[in-house]
């Protein structure tokens, strides 16, 4: 018997010592400067400024529970771990079109989609840059979150310079470390949130390089270009901490067009009043993909896409935050064909890499993923 009691007391000491370990582990990698900076300062004074703060978070403009009724974390974690979930990822390589980015010329008002959330935009003789993941990962832990085969053919090189940098928010399939690293001698001006300013100046952008924006707000870049921000139905955060930095998209007007860069959202009443506002907008872009029923609040399913699209008054619509990374539970081709079944207006769904005209509402795609296994 005391053998027994010397032998769960030696491994009580044992699992113990790792747990440590693990948790030392655990704290030394957090420091690492990928997670971030939390804002402070005359930055956190600002912050606590809006209207949009409250009880040391932002708040979304209606209740938004990160889990729908009816689930709950422990549910939602063992589905992910031991539910049979079919087809998230491709077999084959994604077809794909490399497109010279240094040999488009001032006068071609063009887009260019990179899978997920990331796009360039070329309109007015001005280059615009929208969530840039090109490190071939959507996680802080290295080897997770891998970018599907085909679907990172882009690099930072491939890029001209670039006057604006939009960053919707902090999440890191949105906003990634190594790929603001290395733009950074690319970039003019970066204009994201309140807060996540604090991420870019700790990883050496400077202070007149970086537009924080509240929601509601018009940045006025001249010569006809105007920046109108607006809310998202959403959340941030890159570590333990949540809601400490700003969430939004933008209006991007130029002398010819209206464009929405929509970043993540659940469906709510911000993409009529944005509508209302703004509209009639001239390209929607908007997050279809890595939904489910689970955090039905934070993101849309392919039907409220649409129902948002029209909300907005958009002439057409591209959806996107779909076909790079697995971070739902849905087939990977799903919230492209969901969407292509239903849209009644012109939808744009290029390839990664192809060029949609942006003064082309007729433009033809093809249907891309099909046959794609």
């Amino acid at each position: 018997m005391k053998k027994l009691i010397r032998i769960i007391v030696k491994c009580l000491k044992v699992t113990l010592v790792i747990l440590v370990l693990l948790i030392i582990t655990v704290l030394i990698y957090m420091r690492h400067p990928l997670f971030g900076e939390k804002p402070s300062g005359k930055r956190l004074e600002l912050i606590k400024r809006s209207p949009h703060y409250k009880d040391g978070q932002f708040r979304n403009v209606h209740n938004t529970p990160q889990l729908s009724e009816g689930y709950s974390m422990g549910g939602v974690l063992y589905d992910f771990m031991f539910k049979k979930r079919v087809r998230l990822r491709p077999v084959d390589s994604l077809p794909s079109v490399k497109t010279d980015l240094l040999a488009l010329t001032p006068e071609q008002d063009v887009l260019i989609w990179f899978g997920h959330s990331s796009y360039f935009i070329q309109a007015g003789g001005k280059r615009f840059l929208a969530d840039p993941v090109f490190s071939g990962s959507a996680s802080p832990l290295p080897g997770g979150t891998r970018a599907f085969k085909g679907a990172d053919i882009y690099a930072v090189n491939d890029f001209p310079p670039i006057d604006y940098l939009f960053i919707s928010h902090d999440h890191y399939d949105h906003l990634d470390y190594k790929t603001i690293l290395a733009l950074k001698g690319k970039v003019g001006k970066v204009i994201c949130g309140l807060g996540v300013g604090a991420h870019l100046e700790r990883w050496g952008y400077s202070a007149d390089m970086i537009i924080e924006t509240d929601w509601w707000q018009d940045v006025d870049l001249g010569n006809g270009f105007m920046v109108h921000t607006a809310p998202t139905r959403h959340f941030s955060g890159r570590s333990f901490a949540r809601n400490n930095t700003l969430w939004q998209s933008y209006v991007l007007q130029t002398p010819a067009m209206k464009i929405y860069i929509g970043g993540d959202s659940g469906y709510d009443t911000h993409f009529a009043e944005i509508g209302k506002r703004f509209g009639p907008v001239d390209l929607a872009i908007l997050e279809n993909g890595q939904y489910d029923l689970a955090w039905k609040y934070i993101h849309m399913q392919p039907e409220e896409v649409l129902k948002a699209a029209k909300d907005l008054k958009a002439k057409r619509l591209l959806p996107v935050h779909s076909s790079k990374f697995t971070l739902s539970n849905h087939p990977w081709d799903e919230p492209l064909s969901r969407i292509k079944a239903i849209a009644d207006i012109p939808l744009a769904t290029p390839m990664i890499g192809q060029v949609v005209d942006l003064h082309n509402n007729e433009q033809v795609f093809e249907e891309w993923w099909k046959g794609v296994k």
